[in-house]
């Protein structure tokens, strides 16, 4: 990837200047020429008591150097000391240098997200790199379940980051439309095709399903063949009927998707791998096999299994071991169809042949024992030239008032998505969904999510945006000159005397804002979207506590009747807040409203 121009952010412009007192330490000869700053990194410090920011520079500098990372920390200080916007500089422990910065430095930054508007906050760290994500890939037999919610929120709100973070973002759904759970859907739909001519079907047998879901299938199928399938023997009706199914179940899954905001650009068939011109799998082994990865041979049985499951025969396998995984894997079935394996290691060489080098995949919680054979294969398929992130969404446990929800009469055996969606709606689910971290077991309580209090994050946070529109309406009474639409009132709060704010919580406040940048970029770059609304949960409770403030201590108020200029600065710092909470929320895919009622 090549060099990317610096963002504009506070802290990418500090670890510029960082960067610069090492090019001349460089001259001087304290530091080597050509030595590596990629690992410098200037972050906030872990204890707020060691001033705005910290960085790392002499620890990762010093062994290149041959010097003690004290002794560089001492002269790199020395001339961080002389920049500008820095107040102080401290050295900590081993080494690590704190930055307190001047307070005129958070009122430029307040300007900065005035003048970007809802720019601030994007970047060009992605370089415009194509990115795959690859979410939701639910098995197209019957609605989505709120297992799946969690998945689809993480990987939608993920591309969006990666997006603002400025890769070229590919959204995906993988069909798993050629497996055997794909032939008991269309048994089940047939015996709903057979309950729609009239036939009484009696209880659904074990092993087929259930739900009533597949009502309206038998209904089409009858509507479009009549009896006429009920006269062929099964391998001619099959195909007829799972092709039904399988697009009318794949209809209902995108409106359930869509109940959430969530659209995909991409959705690739599993089946389409083996069927048209080419076996892509087949083409796969053959690669593989070429290069030595694939070879005939046994595998022990599984450490645990009982012997009778385990079947000793001579296998088709790919060298999993030679790239990192335990044992190697089989790449056909005993009946010689592929393995689930083969086909994924195929479609991952689909994205990869299509430029994709860069890859995420989010699965569920009962995949995690599938990431190191399915990472040694895309080291194998790609000769290491892709990469792939596999994140891991864990289950959801749905309450209501701390009690067990029950299941769902229409899908017979869980709670779909849209009931959870109808219930409380697309906000509350999304928001909830990520303030949590992705591999942490989530509680999600349907009547909590609904409160309209401070333990109910996703209103705390609305609330935030809603208050500073209050707090617009309130000051026009008193200046009715500040205009309504939001890019007037941007233009009209530019000039602010924003160095008028200097009380320590409106000083909290600004550096909060200024970590906003940071914190988008940082959660793309990790692939941990949960950053950005635990981000907006603090920012929130920070606005409402100087709110609040305000009310005991009338000289914090936002609007001072007799002071033009301070009220003007405050409402410029109420416009950052506004725009900073409706930039993360529409990143998460939440809205904003200017009202709560």
């Amino acid at each position: 990837m090549p060099d990317q121009p610096i963002s504009t952010h506070l802290f990418a412009h500090v670890l510029a200047r960082v960067h610069a007192v090492c090019a001349v330490l460089t001259d001087e000869g304290v530091l080597p020429a050509g030595i590596n700053l990629a690992r410098i990194v200037v972050e906030p410090p872990k204890d707020a008591s060691h001033g705005d920011m910290a960085t790392n520079a002499a620890m990762v500098l010093a062994k290149d150097a041959k010097a003690k990372p004290r002794d560089l920390a001492d002269k790199i200080a020395e001339k961080l000391r002389a920049e500008d916007q820095i107040a102080e500089v401290a050295i900590a422990g081993p080494g690590f240098i704190n930055l307190t910065l001047k307070p005129a430095v958070w009122a430029q930054a307040l300007r900065a997200v005035l003048d970007e508007g809802s720019a601030y906050g994007r970047s060009r760290v992605g370089g415009a790199e194509k990115v795959n994500v690859e979410y939701v890939s639910a098995n197209p037999t019957g609605p989505m379940h709120v297992g799946h919610c969690r998945g689809a929120v993480f990987g939608d709100a993920l591309a969006n980051l990666l997006d603002a973070a400025g890769y070229d973002v590919t959204r995906e759904y993988y069909i798993n439309d050629a497996g055997a759970q794909v032939d008991v859907l269309a048994r089940s739909a047939f015996l709903r095709y057979r309950e729609a001519l009239g036939e009484d079907i009696g209880a659904i047998p074990d092993g087929l399903y259930p739900g009533d879901y597949l009502v309206p299938v038998g209904a089409e199928l009858a509507a479009e063949h009549g009896s006429a399938l009920k006269e062929m023997p099964e391998p001619q009706w099959l195909p007829l009927v799972r092709a039904k199914s399988i697009a009318m179940m794949m209809e209902m899954i995108k409106g359930d998707l869509a109940a959430l905001a969530i659209t995909h650009e991409v959705f690739f068939s599993e089946r389409s791998l083996i069927e048209g011109d080419r076996n892509r799998v087949a083409d796969t082994i053959d690669f593989l096999r070429a290069k030595g990865d694939v070879y005939q041979g046994r595998l022990p049985p599984p450490k645990g299994a009982p012997v009778e499951d385990y079947e000793d025969r001579e296998q088709t396998l790919f060298r999993a071991t030679a790239y990192g995984d335990d044992v190697d894997r089989p790449l056909l079935k005993s009946d010689g169809s592929y393995t689930y394996f083969a086909s994924d290691i195929a479609y991952h060489k689909v994205k990869f042949d299509a430029g994709f080098g860069n890859m995420v995949d989010v699965w569920g919680a009962d995949h995690g024992g599938y990431i190191k054979r399915m990472q040694a294969a895309i080291t194998a398929v790609t000769e290491g030239k892709g990469a792939l992130d596999v994140k891991i969404v864990q289950l959801v446990r749905l309450l209501r008032n701390g009690e067990p929800v029950k299941m769902s009469k229409r899908a017979g055996d869980f709670v779909t998505l849209r009931e959870v969606v109808d219930e409380v709606g697309s906000d509350a689910v999304r928001f909830m969904m990520l303030f949590r971290k992705n591999d942490a077991v989530l509680d999600f309580d349907l009547a909590k999510v609904i409160e309209q209090s401070k333990d109910n994050p996703v209103f705390y946070v609305q609330y935030g945006h809603a208050r500073g529109h209050s707090i617009f309406r309130n000051a026009r009474e008193a200046f009715p000159d500040l205009p309504e639409s939001t890019d007037a009132r941007i233009a009209f709060l530019k000039d602010a005397k924003t160095e008028r704010l200097t009380d320590p919580a409106e000083l909290d406040l600004l550096r909060r804002l200024a970590l906003f940048p940071r914190t988008v970029e940082a959660a793309a770059l990790a692939h941990e979207p949960h950053r950005v609304a635990f981000y907006l949960y603090d920012l929130a409770s920070e606005f409402h506590a100087l709110w609040t403030r305000g009310r005991d201590l009338p000289h914090l108020r936002f609007i001072i009747n007799n002071d033009a200029e301070i009220t003007k600065a405050r409402l410029a710092m109420v416009q950052g807040v506004v725009s900073v909470l409706a930039s993360g929320l529409a990143m998460l895919g939440v809205t904003a409203p200017d009202e709560m009622r």
